[in-house]
């Protein structure tokens, strides 16, 4: 066997003993873990775990009391939000976030950044002409994603409107238009009717195969099992174990608190 087949895949993402407090609440205390570029793992625990909280660490929504965060060898806790999701890291909503007065295909048209027309020393030097050929283009592959997503015959509509379902793919259109290098999805499949979760499924992985490397907390272990390659079990806020999702499928910890009896 060579050498390169050898070589354990890269880290594109490392947690290095991060803690946070609210209050008399230790919500995350002393997590590590390390995400392998262009995998898909999953992050699960019971609730108040920590699992969302980690999220919001890790993308710049919470700074942490204690720890690193390293995002492709370069610290980022500590920057802000829109500074991260500025280097390719984004994160969706357990509960979306869509902009709801707005249409669908608005709120992917807000998504990239930054955009010309969005400087007013570059409309006054090369005029509106070349504004108006990026909005163009932005239209078209808001369009584009839509489509991918099966919510182009929603383009114009509000996104106050759509069902829980919809906004969730709207939540992952958002991601495919942010071409992220690492996205977050928070249980992407909560509330959702039965009927949208397999379109779901599948959406994630096309997002995962255009080359994003996915984490994502899930309640549904049956989703969690479909999906991801790698799982990581958080209790209290710190890591209790990690493996494949066979392993975890049999590790007595875990089928005991989280998994009962998933088949």
């Amino acid at each position: 066997m060579s050498a390169d087949a050898l070589r354990e895949p890269a880290t594109i993402l490392e947690v290095r003993s991060l803690s946070k407090r609210f209050g008399g609440m230790q919500a995350v205390n002393g997590c590590s873990l390390r995400i392998a570029a262009g995998s898909i793992t999953g992050l699960i625990g019971p609730n108040g775990a920590g699992k969302s909280t980690v999220f919001t660490l890790i993308s710049g929504f919470l700074r942490p009391d204690v720890g690193e965060i390293l995002f492709d060898g370069h610290r980022i806790d500590g920057l802000p939000a829109h500074r991260v999701a500025r280097l390719g890291l984004v994160r969706t909503f357990q509960t979306p976030r869509e902009l709801r007065e707005l249409s669908v295909l608005e709120n992917l048209m807000m998504v990239p950044r930054p955009q010309f027309g969005e400087s007013l020393v570059g409309v006054m030097l090369l005029g509106s002409r070349r504004v108006r050929r990026e909005e163009q283009e932005i239209e078209k592959r808001a369009l584009e994603v839509l489509r991918t997503v099966g919510l182009d015959h929603q383009a114009r509509r509000r996104a106050a409107d759509l069902s829980g379902g919809q906004k969730k793919l709207l939540e992952i259109a958002r991601c495919m238009m942010c071409q992220p290098r690492l996205a977050l999805l928070d249980e992407p499949t909560a509330g959702v009717n039965p009927s949208l979760i397999n379109d779901l499924v599948e959406m994630i992985r096309l997002l995962h195969a255009g080359g994003v490397t996915i984490v994502i907390i899930e309640h549904n272990m049956n989703v969690v099992m479909r999906l991801c390659e790698h799982v990581i079990v958080l209790d209290r806020g710190e890591v209790m174990c990690e493996g494949t999702p066979e392993q975890i499928q049999r590790d007595e910890r875990v089928l005991a608190a989280y998994l009962g009896s998933v088949p």
